[in-house]
């Protein structure tokens, strides 16, 4: 074979494997702002997807959840992870393909104050600076309403000061614009405030309180916490606020797809750990729950063939 011959084939050979790649399927995943604990999550995965499966997925942050459904239910961006009232909101409101792939981990969101400060229980905030509103955000806002109630508390009983979303609260709190904030235990932004302010502390929540809450946030439970490198601000075992933080597509997504999303999260689990902690409660067994928002079929058929049920919330 004569050189010329042996140049141009593998000139061929190297514009197929570059055609190859460029035409490789890129998938998003929608999520929220950097410092979040969905945004590490989204991140861990992807990179677990990017090298374990072969899979380009590219972490898409967005202002937050009430701008992730519908991107997620209209294919916008193949996957995303949102609460679950976030997600059962959106799809009663009109996003009919959303579909839910997995729980990923429960999102413990208590609030926070200063370490310095003397307040204690949630029942001290009366009168005090606490974040509401959350426009870009609307369910957290039943959080913060839900843990209110938790002690007989109101939007009338404290001063309301209005954020777009957690990540502006905990800003606004580190300015001294409010007296507590709320956030997801695990995520960066937590530990940079600590930081910052010279400690926090989390407030202790009535566990008697929850009948009250549920009235406002029915997907909300109480989980145990202890001192520890996550929860920053637990002085001594109590119990937080809790609620599902899912895995989300579309129906539009091939079933392979999200089959293989799945299995590779499965076979891969010290990897997500390694990136983001909180990953350690994932599992397809516990995360496959009874919602209110259809599973896509691809999850459907990984649940299957493990012989797994959905499980009703707690």
């Amino acid at each position: 074979m004569s050189k010329f011959v042996l140049i141009s084939l593998a000139a061929i050979a190297a514009l197929g494997l570059s055609a190859g790649t460029a035409a490789a399927q890129t998938y998003g995943f929608a999520t929220l702002p950097p410092g979040t604990l969905n945004h590490t999550t989204a991140s861990s995965i992807s990179k677990v997807l990017k090298e374990r499966a072969g899979m380009n997925v590219l972490v898409q942050p967005t202002a937050g959840d009430n701008v992730i459904i519908p991107m997620v239910s209209r294919g916008e961006a193949e996957i995303g992870i949102a609460n679950i009232m976030e997600s059962q909101d959106g799809f009663e409101k009109g996003q009919k393909d959303l579909r839910i792939i997995v729980a990923a981990h429960a999102l413990r969101t208590p609030f926070f104050v200063r370490k310095s400060s003397a307040m204690t229980t949630i029942a001290d905030l009366k009168g005090k600076r606490v974040t509401m509103g959350f426009s870009a955000m609307r369910n957290i806002d039943g959080v913060a309403r839900g843990m209110l109630a938790t002690a007989g508390l109101t939007e009338k009983d404290v001063q309301p000061v209005l954020v777009p979303n957690v990540v502006r609260g905990a800003d606004d709190f580190i300015a001294g614009a409010n007296d507590t904030f709320t956030f997801a235990f695990g995520a960066p932004k937590v530990r940079e405030v600590d930081a910052t302010v010279g400690g926090i502390r989390v407030l202790t929540i009535d566990e008697k309180g929850m009948a009250a809450s549920r009235k406002i946030m029915p997907w909300a439970y109480l989980t145990e916490v202890t001192p520890g490198p996550v929860f920053i601000g637990v002085e001594k075992p109590m119990k937080v606020y809790s609620f599902d933080n899912v895995l989300l597509t579309s129906a539009k997504v091939p079933d392979d797809v999200i089959y293989k999303f799945l299995d590779t999260l499965e076979k891969n689990k010290p990897d997500l750990i390694a990136v983001q902690p909180v990953l350690r409660e994932f599992s397809a067994e516990a995360g496959y729950k009874q919602y209110g928002v259809p599973y896509h079929p691809g999850a459907l058929k990984y649940f299957k063939e493990r012989n797994l049920t959905a499980k009703a919330l707690d």
